[in-house]
């Protein structure tokens, strides 16, 4: 009385395209990223501890207050962080090298407890002049936080894969 393996469960699964191409955006077109995200001081404190960001405003409440903020500040680097990455399923998930960020402006403080949204707009895109088979996306990303003020935002760039695939000979 033998047990049959289990059916291996990678015979049914089905490879599911994710993410966008350079031809599904349009300039101009909104994302309204999902979800947001609540920081809490032990996002903070992990976060910063592991980059070796000690400003003690990070980590020391009563500095923090002391230098007019309410609470301690959380590491505007993270807020960075959490911003790029509630837009990457919308804007940058299906791959392609991050080209760069610019115009990158913190507009005021995020404490622990606040919840952080995304949204992003395409400014631009054209197709690569040094590799015809791909795209140029620019983008324009705000996040905010949980009274709708904008506390980040910043410009960034994408090589994104065409649809066409073929190789262009220049």
């Amino acid at each position: 009385m033998g047990v049959e393996p289990a059916e291996d469960f990678r015979s049914r699964a089905k490879l599911r395209a994710r993410g966008h191409l350079f031809e599904d955006f349009t300039e101009g077109e909104i994302f309204h990223h999902h979800w947001g995200r609540t920081i809490s001081e032990s996002d903070n404190t992990l976060f910063s501890t592991l980059t070796l960001s000690f400003n003690p405003q990070y980590h020391n409440r009563e500095y923090a207050k002391a230098h007019g903020h309410n609470d301690i500040v959380v590491n505007p680097l993270f807020v960075f962080n959490v911003v790029l990455g509630l837009s990457v399923e919308d804007l940058s998930e299906i791959g392609g090298p991050f080209l760069g960020v610019f115009d990158l402006t913190y507009h005021q403080p995020v404490y622990p407890g606040d919840t952080i949204t995304a949204r992003s707009t395409t400014l631009e895109k054209r197709v690569s002049n040094s590799n015809p088979n791909n795209g140029i996306v620019t983008w324009h990303t705000e996040g905010f936080n949980q009274h709708g003020e904008k506390v980040i935002d910043y410009k960034r760039t994408n090589l994104c894969r065409k649809r066409n695939t073929e190789k262009t000979v220049p």
